[in-house]
């Protein structure tokens, strides 16, 4: 099966790209390698890929939208993982334009492209961010989600309206998944665990918002990957919502764990203790994300495997190696 993956430099990108390939799909990763984070950062992530002869990288813009219709026209895909996006949820209070190429416009355009060059099934990423400052917890696909408290919310909301349309209009089998917290090795830079891990080791103050009362359904990298793919092989049918063959899912752990375990944890895996220098709540973020998954176990069998304690040993231990070169 010819997959094509966005966003394949990124976190969960790459190691989704690995699992694939690994397995033996034919694997197109792109990504457009810009500089929200370090680029270099990107590019030794997809270094790990290099031994992978079913696996190759095009550095393309999936907002230019007749690079991506010859890119289908091309390769004929049997499937797409949509992973690329821009993240961050507070950097859209500084650069919102950003999430509107990339978000709306990037994902337009994959959905255009796989109306005319029709796949078996389009997985795209959504994030728990839409779920606003809903009060209801844990968060189920059920709950209305039109409380967004980001622009990057808004995007990512957005994008499931726009998938449950196309697939309506176009016959198009669209997965969203809404990524809850995840960590692990080859983090994003800008997250708590990296920042967390970073600061720590160099004997500099954490900062801890909303004063440590925070909840964070934190889950480890290799759960989501397991996840994404199982989501991906999942067979659709019309049996669905609506009469449509468009669907939703949460994907975390279903645990939601405090900020301040998660950091005394990570102190223990670092042998440091942390200089934290408590802040109040920052503006576009929220107290507790909590996922009920039983959506996505039911359909895929999926089932996380990592506790808090054994993920965070294995990203510290990750960090401190890769700090060492």
């Amino acid at each position: 099966m010819k997959t094509l993956v966005t966003g394949a430099a990124g976190f969960i990108g790459a190691a989704v790209s690995a699992a694939l390939a690994k397995r033996g799909n034919l694997v197109l990763g792109i990504d457009n390698l810009n500089n929200y984070y370090s680029p270099d950062f990107k590019k030794a992530r997809l270094n790990l890929l290099k031994d992978f002869e079913n696996f190759r990288f095009q550095q393309l813009d999936f907002t230019h939208s007749s690079v991506i219709l010859s890119l289908f026209a091309t390769e004929k895909f049997d499937a797409v993982v949509h992973l690329g996006a821009q993240d961050g949820s507070r950097y859209s209070l500084e650069n919102p334009q950003a999430y509107i190429d990339s978000n709306i416009i990037g994902t337009l355009n994959i959905l255009e492209a796989c109306r005319h060059y029709p796949v078996r099934h389009l997985v795209y990423a959504s994030s728990n961010s839409v779920y606003g400052d809903n009060a209801k917890i844990p968060f189920s696909i059920a709950d209305r989600v039109d409380n967004p408290v980001t622009l990057y919310a808004v995007t990512k909301k957005s994008n499931e309206l726009m998938a449950h349309a196309y697939s309506h209009l176009f016959n198009i089998p669209c997965t969203g998944l809404r990524f809850f917290t995840v960590y692990g090795p080859w983090g994003r830079p800008d997250m708590a665990p990296m920042l967390f891990a970073k600061a720590i080791l160099k004997g500099e103050p954490i900062r801890v918002f909303n004063h440590g009362n925070m909840r964070r359904d934190f889950t480890y990298i290799d759960d989501i990957v397991e996840g994404v793919v199982r989501t991906l092989d999942n067979c659709l049918s019309h049996d669905f919502h609506d009469s449509t063959i468009s669907r939703i899912f949460n994907i975390g752990s279903g645990e939601p764990a405090e900020l301040l375990l998660f950091i005394e944890i990570l102190e223990e895996c670092l042998g440091t203790k942390a200089i934290k220098e408590m802040l109040p709540m920052q503006p576009g973020d929220v107290p507790e994300t909590w996922a009920d998954i039983t959506a996505l176990e039911k359909a895929t069998g999926y089932s996380p495997k990592f506790s808090l304690e054994d993920g965070i040993k294995l990203f510290a231990n990750w960090y401190l190696e890769y700090e060492g070169k």
